[in-house]
């Protein structure tokens, strides 16, 4: 490699580094119309970088659409969010993830519809990922998606 060559960036790194930056948007109190459009761009860069990936898995497939179904629910765009949710479900459960790949895919469908204002849907998601909850055996990760179910609405 010549010394004005930058190193070549691996899919993974790529999606990786986008991720996390997401990530970080996320954890803000408040964010500008900016972040929350840096923080849209990202999570699509991070998630179409993992399907190039030949490491990627059904369980990255599934984590990258919960980002992208919580980024929508972030920045109140309802119908998108609901959309990757579904597809984050639907992936988990074909590959048969462990329940709290599933569970958090019935989260992210509960957040969604609050976004939506449909509160009867989004109970039926919570009670769905609440029961993928108690097959949990970790129980740091049934805390967290119970947490993050209590948190909604």
């Amino acid at each position: 490699m010549k010394e004005t060559e930058a190193p070549t960036l691996s899919h993974k790194q790529v999606a990786a580094t986008c991720f996390n930056q997401v990530w970080d948007l996320l954890e803000k109190e408040v964010r500008t119309p900016e972040e929350k459009e840096q923080m849209i761009h990202l999570c699509h860069s991070s998630f179409w970088h993992w399907t190039q990936a030949e490491e990627c898995t059904e369980t990255n497939l599934s984590i990258g659409y919960w980002q992208l179904s919580r980024v929508y629910a972030v920045v109140g765009q309802g119908e998108n969010a609901l959309n990757y949710a579904k597809r984050c479900i639907a992936v988990s459960e074909e590959a048969s993830l462990a329940p709290f790949y599933i569970g958090y895919g019935y989260e992210a469908a509960a957040r969604a519809c609050n976004v939506l204002g449909r509160n009867e849907e989004s109970q039926s998601y919570k009670d769905l990922a609440y029961e993928c909850a108690e097959k949990m055996i970790d129980e740091d990760s049934k805390k967290l998606l119970v947490s993050d179910l209590e948190s909604l609405k």
